[in-house]
């Protein structure tokens, strides 16, 4: 049984955007904070944006500030991560991850989904 659940992925030209969902399914506990991380060829993973279990508080890679928003619904126990103005730089599997623990330390993210392509063109 998967747990987590990334969709929303593809192909998108620089400078375009995309909305990727990451939806958690069976028996799960409310309060988790949730992240998004990414792993381009060649690169170590990073996470990208994290969210307070609440949704009142956020975390972002500097490089992706006023680009990207993380959010979540927590009544349909799905986080979104919004990507705006792409650029390939930002291309890379993106994951979407859980955590009882502390969202800001991506050490505690324990619960992962299998990822989705982000491509970003020229």
């Amino acid at each position: 049984q998967v747990q987590l659940v990334e969709s929303g992925g593809g192909l998108v030209q620089a400078g375009g955007s995309l909305r990727i969902s990451c939806v958690v399914s069976g028996r799960t506990f409310r309060r988790y904070g949730m992240g998004w991380f990414r792993q381009a060829p060649g690169m170590e993973r990073e996470l990208v944006a994290a969210i307070h279990w609440s949704g009142v508080s956020t975390y972002y890679l500097s490089s992706v500030k006023g680009r990207f928003t993380i959010s979540r619904d927590n009544a349909k126990n799905t986080v979104y991560l919004q990507m705006n103005s792409l650029n390939p730089e930002d291309t890379a599997n993106y994951y979407c991850a859980a955590t009882s623990g502390i969202y800001l330390d991506p050490r505690n993210y324990n619960l992962w989904g299998q990822g989705t392509q982000v491509t970003v063109s020229s």
